[in-house]
């Protein structure tokens, strides 16, 4: 066991403290701007030098301080985004952004909305760490808020239709996705489908008038039912309980997202009601949820890989290009047919 004072780091001269520029520079016996060029990967130094440096770094435990290079340029090269962190669906938007910001030379910080952090509060997170554009995630917040923080530096919204006059969007058509689910479950006979609502907000709207558009198109009115709810696994319990506390139940059930339809699937069961025996399910999103084996949703996609690199791009194309126009990008959903959906009966 090493003894204080002694092995790596003691040369900084102090326990504890966080080696520095100057620590490497001692340790390695050059001054401290060749260091920096060493760190920085400038031409210059010598590759005996660049060695004797890298190796001190090592040594020492040094890390270079990104607040203080920040400051010192002009860029950060930071994508700020806004996601809710229980939301599946953005965790693994959030992977994608990350591949295609990387692929560009920038890199993401992440702010999340939580109960006690509304949207505001973490987009100026995002703002005091100088990121140079933001990219929000299925934000709730009304379109002029968005518009005035998009008048601030470039933000493009991912997830939701807006009115837009200085924010970029990229969106799966969600009034689509949710027709192809009511699509399905009519061409395998249902004609009893009722739908579980998201809440408020513009996503939730897209999709509810989706499934009454749908409804009406296949002359399926009269069997129209939206239960409330919201984008969380209780509403699906809830909506599980109001089911089973009607008269009938209906045929088939499409659920505003997969976690909503995750938290139906689950108390359907504790009820002992097969799925899709008794009753089909379709969920929205086609997260990881969806996709567990147990699971085995069948769920609308809307392409997170594809609205990822299409957010990152319409970011970077302002920064580096200049575009000031913004611009909306609406992408076609598909369904993903799985176990629980089947014929009446079955």
């Amino acid at each position: 066991m090493a003894e204080p004072g002694s092995g790596p780091g003691a040369a900084a001269g102090q326990v504890g403290r966080r080696p520095r520029l100057t620590d490497v520079a001692a340790r390695a016996g050059v001054s401290s701007g060749l260091v920096s060029l060493v760190l920085r990967n400038q031409p210059g130094p010598s590759a005996q030098t660049r060695t004797r440096v890298l190796e001190a770094a090592q040594e020492l435990g040094y890390r270079a301080d990104r607040t203080a290079s920040l400051l010192a340029r002009r860029r950060s090269h930071h994508l700020g985004v806004m996601m809710d962190v229980r939301n599946t669906f953005h965790a693994e938007l959030v992977t994608d952004l990350d591949a295609a910001a990387t692929g560009l030379g920038y890199d993401l910080v992440l702010s999340t909305v939580t109960p006690a952090r509304d949207e505001r509060a973490a987009a100026e997170i995002l703002l005091d760490f100088r990121c140079e554009a933001l990219i929000l995630l299925g934000p709730d917040d009304p379109p002029g808020r968005l518009n005035a923080l998009g008048r601030q530096l470039p933000v493009v919204v991912v997830g939701r239709r807006i009115r837009s006059a200085a924010v970029d969007a990229v969106r799966a058509a969600d009034d689509k996705g949710v027709a192809q689910a009511v699509g399905h479950l009519a061409d395998l006979g249902h004609r009893d489908i009722a739908f579980v609502d998201g809440g408020g907000g513009t996503i939730a709207a897209d999709r509810r008038r989706g499934y009454r558009q749908a409804m009406r198109r296949r002359g399926f009115a009269g069997q129209t039912r939206v239960i409330p709810g919201d984008h969380t696994e209780e509403a699906g319990i809830r909506a599980a309980a109001a089911l089973l506390a009607g008269n009938s139940l209906p045929t088939a059930v499409i659920a505003s997202n997969d976690r909503c339809a995750v938290g139906l699937l689950d108390a359907l069961a504790r009820h002992g009601i097969a799925v899709p025996g008794s009753l089909s399910v379709v969920g929205y999103d086609d997260s990881m949820l969806a996709r567990l084996a147990h699971v085995d949703l069948t769920s609308v996609s809307q392409d997170a890989h594809e609205q990822a690199g299409r957010a990152v791009a319409l970011a970077v194309e302002r920064l580096e290009n200049g575009r000031t126009a913004p611009r909306e990008v609406v992408l076609t959903p598909h369904l993903v047919t799985r176990s629980t959906t089947a014929p009446p009966g079955r």
